[in-house]
């Protein structure tokens, strides 16, 4: 236990990501259209290209990247400034957030020349939306399960199987999928690689997921003997377990696991200085300012060692699990904070309302993205050397 702490080194954003938040502030201010709080609290399942558009031309999408592809060539803490200013603010970011968190710099650290020629400038300019092709069905986010196969032909590859949960796979352009390209399931780890899929070839097709909320944000993605080209490959074959543990530590640590009830709290807060805090209302508010900041610090030392080239795997789904229960446990709070005035809740607003009922159907769904709380504790375990 003592090691794992030991890994969460007390770190501060560094005074020029700081002053980098005045800029990311202005442009929201300016490219930002007012919305109700329950739009915004969609924040990073808002899909937007026009302002991810805006967003590239400022130059923050791939943000990381190197500028000798269109990327700004900034670091970690600037990402993590901007990130946290968007969705502080609900922007709608998600036709950029995979490419631009995920995609891009697995590109970048993995694939070939030519990959990168293509695919980053695209992503930089807002051009080429991505979503990942992991869960599948009956194997969930158990990753090393993955039945959909790929296998060799003459100039390329021939893919067959499904995916499920893919976020937002009906607007993108791409999908980086994690398929079986030798062994069997039972192989597990072995005979896993990366490829990234053209979504509009054929045998593809792509059936949205309808949630709670009405939104449609997940897919199912079929793939019936699509054929890739040889270039379709990125990063070795077999070495696609390794990468996607790479990936993952970018997933899993970064604000969007702390922030996806931000907006909620922020509008509570604006409520109660209207209507006046009782004190279980500040005690509550307490908590979650507290709650907050702790996790903020855990993130931003997860953030500390991926800008050293480290790949923190068990640090990041730590901060993953600990940031999806708080983000889960406001939108219930604050339902039965408002539920135990009823008369005061009225008279706060309708917009209060709207947002938690949106992020109380919604927010079960925070600990299944990017892996499920068994598996992030399975990993947690091991890194712990219980298992």
């Amino acid at each position: 236990m003592s090691q794992l702490l030991e890994a969460f080194r007390l770190a501060q954003l560094p005074d020029a990501a700081e002053a980098f938040r005045a800029e990311v502030r202005d442009f929201l201010a300016t490219n930002l259209a007012p919305a109700a709080p329950a739009v915004r609290a969609r924040t990073w399942m808002g899909f937007d290209a026009a302002f991810s558009r805006r967003l590239a031309q400022r130059g923050w999408v791939g943000i990381t990247l190197p500028a000798a592809y269109g990327g700004a060539g900034l670091d970690a803490f600037r990402r993590f400034v901007l990130v946290e200013e968007m969705l502080a603010a609900g922007a709608p970011v998600a036709a950029h957030w995979i490419a631009d968190r995920q995609s891009g710099p697995l590109i970048n650290k993995f694939g070939t020349e030519v990959q990168k020629d293509f695919y980053l400038p695209r992503i930089c300019r807002g051009e080429a939306f991505f979503c990942i092709g992991m869960s599948e069905p009956n194997a969930g986010s158990d990753l090393a399960s993955v039945r959909t196969r790929a296998a060799r032909v003459d100039g390329g590859w021939r893919l067959t199987g499904r995916k499920i949960w893919t976020t937002n796979a009906q607007r993108s352009h791409y999908m980086i999928a994690l398929v079986r390209t030798s062994g069997a399931p039972e192989d597990r780890h072995g005979g896993l690689s990366q490829l990234i899929v053209d979504l509009s070839l054929p045998g593809i097709q792509v059936r949205p997921i309808v949630d709670l909320t009405g939104d449609a944000h997940f897919s199912e993605v079929t793939f019936d003997d699509v054929f890739l080209q040889d270039d379709a490959l990125i990063g070795d074959e077999g070495s696609g377990w390794m990468q996607v543990n790479a990936e993952l530590a970018f997933e899993r640590s970064g604000p969007e696991r702390l922030y996806s009830s931000v907006v909620l709290l922020d509008t509570w807060l604006q409520s109660l200085r209207k209507s006046g805090f009782t004190p279980a209302d500040a005690v509550l508010l307490g908590g979650f300012t507290t709650q907050l900041a702790t996790l903020r610090s855990l993130s931003i030392a997860v953030t500390t060692k991926l800008a050293r080239g480290e790949s923190p795997v068990v640090e990041a789904a730590l901060v993953k699990d600990i940031g999806t229960e708080f983000e889960q446990a406001i939108p219930a709070a604050i339902e039965a904070a408002v539920a135990a005035d009823p008369a005061r809740g009225v008279e706060v607003d309708a917009d209060l309302h709207r947002t938690i009922a949106y992020l109380s159907q919604i927010s079960p769904t925070f600990s299944l993205r990017g892996g499920t709380r068994e598996i992030l504790r399975g990993m947690i375990a091991r890194g712990l050397g219980l298992r």
